[in-house]
């Protein structure tokens, strides 16, 4: 009852648009089934709610085939304008590719991927990214903005896991010489550590440190809005690589939804590891962005710490559906409301 944002977003929408029906249990222990044709308005409430509506126990889900292949190209740009051009066109095109992302290297530089399910490909054209002395993705990519544009074939499962081994690049933080070839070969079947167990073995000292040199944020804000929005990154963290997953926003009730009665194509801007401005003050910083998406109707990510005060919340979502299914399901006496869940002053 999270997020759920993929490649493919730009297409097929937040994971929410792939569910058709929900199965929850309430405060008062009741099995409730909803969907677009009985228990509407809970239907669309679900959503982003996060347990707070009630327990999740199923859900009904639309799939398509899957094919043994993605078939990706790299699109270097050296450039703000081209960037911002290369990537709008690709996710508009959604008839043409069926995922597109972004890695930005720089204020001027970056490499957008798109790509497209495949059940052949040639063999000499195959990488298996998740063997594990392979590169890192991230810094694999990075190559293609010195050797120029490229297509190749990943297998179906090693794409959806192409940032897995490095979690994105946070592991550059963790272990710098991580992705030197001596270490992948001899080490990297030991990479990623579970997050579980870097969280076991954290200590008060490093959590505060980690808390005042880190930043996890995902913001999503209007397609239109992206060169903009890539200053502000930039002033406020001076932080690469930074991931770019455009995402279809629809106009129906719920906590997040379309504005102006059309469906809108919004943008993730991922922001993960140690942000390189002087004087880093995480929450400052992180506030800054906030109202910053806020001023042009964009959305914060809840899985990541939100520092904003309940009005400055409730303004960016939508809580008109979200307050009506609380009080009539009688949530209050059963769970908190979301954010009580995701700010980190009342969490703490």
């Amino acid at each position: 009852m999270g997020c759920g944002i993929e490649t493919s977003s730009h297409k097929y929408g937040l994971i929410q648009e792939t569910c058709v029906a929900f199965e929850l249990v309430l405060a008062d222990g009741s099995l409730v089934r909803c969907s677009q044709s009985e228990n509407v308005d809970l239907f669309h409430a679900v959503p982003w709610s996060h347990g707070t509506l009630g327990f999740l126990v199923a859900a009904e889900l639309q799939i398509i085939p899957a094919q043994k292949f993605v078939k990706l190209r790299y699109t270097p740009v050296h450039s703000r304008a081209d960037m911002v051009k290369t990537f709008t066109e690709a996710t508009f095109a959604s008839a043409k590719h069926e995922f597109v992302e972004c890695l930005v290297f720089g204020p001027e530089k970056g490499v957008v991927m798109t790509g497209n399910m495949t059940d052949t490909a040639e063999t000499e054209k195959v990488n298996h990214l998740a063997w594990y002395w392979k590169p890192w993705f991230f810094k694999y990519v990075e190559e293609f903005l010195a050797t120029g544009e490229a297509t190749e074939c990943i297998p179906l499962r090693d794409y959806y896991h192409r940032h897995t081994r490095s979690i994105f690049w946070e592991l550059q933080d963790i272990i710098p010489f991580g992705n030197n070839a001596v270490f992948r070969l001899l080490f990297g079947w030991m990479v990623p550590p579970k997050i579980s167990f870097l969280k076991l073995t954290q200590t008060t000292a490093t959590k505060k440190l980690y808390e005042n040199h880190q930043i996890i944020q995902d913001m999503l804000v209007p397609l239109e809005k992206l060169n903009e929005a890539l200053d502000v990154f930039d002033t406020e963290t001076k932080m690469y690589p930074l991931w770019l997953c455009p995402m279809l926003v629809r106009s129906k009730p719920g906590f997040i939804h379309a504005r102006g009665g059309h469906d809108d194509m919004f943008v993730d801007i991922g922001a993960y590891g140690a942000p390189r401005v002087d004087d880093y003050q995480p929450l400052e910083t992180v506030r800054r962005l906030e109202e910053y998406v806020r001023s042009v109707k964009g959305y914060q990510m809840l899985y990541a710490d939100s520092y904003q005060t309940k009005e400055e919340f409730r303004t960016m979502f939508d809580h008109s559906l979200y307050d009506r299914m609380r009080a009539k399901l009688d949530c209050e006496k059963a769970f908190p409301e979301v954010y009580g869940k995701v700010n980190r002053k009342v969490r703490d």
